[in-house]
């Protein structure tokens, strides 16, 4: 590590393997947070990408193993998991989607699977990782994060698609006047023209806020929790090396306690991540007016 202080190692836990234009012109990776900051907006984290990637091609090779395993006879324990998987999420996409569109499904079970593995992560020791990572380069002050949802920029990223789709649905169904006219003639209205104009500025910013305010909200509630989650790990990984014997025994135990309960936190924000997606694409289904 850079410093051997308990400040010191959770600042480097808490850093990305940023990749992005040095001062001196060149491309390569960041040496410090303040290089890393120097880069500005094209600075690539290598780890949240590289994580995202390996974690998506996990999900899809085991469920295209799923099926080609798959017989109508007796099911293995995978088919058995993956349809019970499968069902949960249909259930939960034909109770709260009200509309009618073959891609809400695939896209619910994807954004579910992927969100919790990438979230599993976080169950990895915090050291094992990153000093493996450190010891195949060779460079012992490598920062490597392997949570890829404690990064905002990989929530934002996730949270923006379905912002897209939210759009793209909004005006494919309600067409371009139904749709602006959804954030100019409401939540006021009026019989008479003239007071109608005068509130469509103000119908315009109360439905703009609520409009934006859903991938903000899908970004940063999946970051703040899984980030909380991860620094409570790096805390107690400090405890193990106070050189005390009974804080590295309370060590063990909180570190215990914490993964236990983690795991529900792990679930419940790729489920609300899911469910709160399949609710924005059913609104923008919907065509009342």
């Amino acid at each position: 590590m850079a410093e051997q202080t308990a400040s010191g190692y959770i600042q480097h836990h808490l850093q990305n393997l940023t990749f992005g234009k040095l001062p001196t012109g060149d491309w390569g990776f960041a040496h410090t947070a303040e290089q890393a900051k120097e880069m500005g907006f094209w600075a690539f984290h290598v780890d949240t990408l590289g994580w995202s990637v390996v974690l998506g091609l996990v999900f899809v090779l085991v469920f295209r193993m799923a099926a080609k395993r798959a017989t109508s006879g007796q099911p293995g324990g995978l088919q058995n998991f993956v349809e019970v998987l499968i069902e949960f999420v249909d259930g939960s996409v034909k109770d709260t989607f009200h509309g009618r569109n073959p891609l809400i499904a695939p896209l619910a079970l994807t954004i579910f699977v992927w969100i919790f593995l990438m979230n599993l992560m976080d169950l990895i020791p915090v050291d094992f990782l990153p000093l493996l990572a450190a010891t195949i380069t060779g460079d012992p002050h490598l920062s490597f994060r392997v949570v890829p949802t404690t990064d905002p920029n990989a929530t934002l990223g996730m949270a923006l698609s379905v912002f897209a789709l939210i759009i793209f649905y909004s005006i494919k169904v309600k067409g371009i006047g139904g749709f602006i006219g959804e954030l100019t003639l409401h939540p006021f209205g009026s019989k008479n023209v003239l007071v109608q104009a005068l509130l469509i500025p103000v119908n315009f910013l109360l439905e703009f806020v609520t409009l934006i305010a859903k991938p903000i909200s899908l970004a940063l509630r999946l970051f703040g929790n899984m980030y909380a989650g991860e620094l409570i790990f790096i805390l107690i990984a400090v405890m193990f090396g106070s050189g005390l014997l009974w804080l590295s025994g309370l060590g063990v135990v909180l570190n215990w306690a914490w993964a236990v309960f983690h795991i529900l936190i792990i679930t419940l924000q790729a489920f609300i991540f899911m469910m709160l997606t399949i609710v924005y694409l059913s609104m923008a289904h919907e065509d009342n007016h």
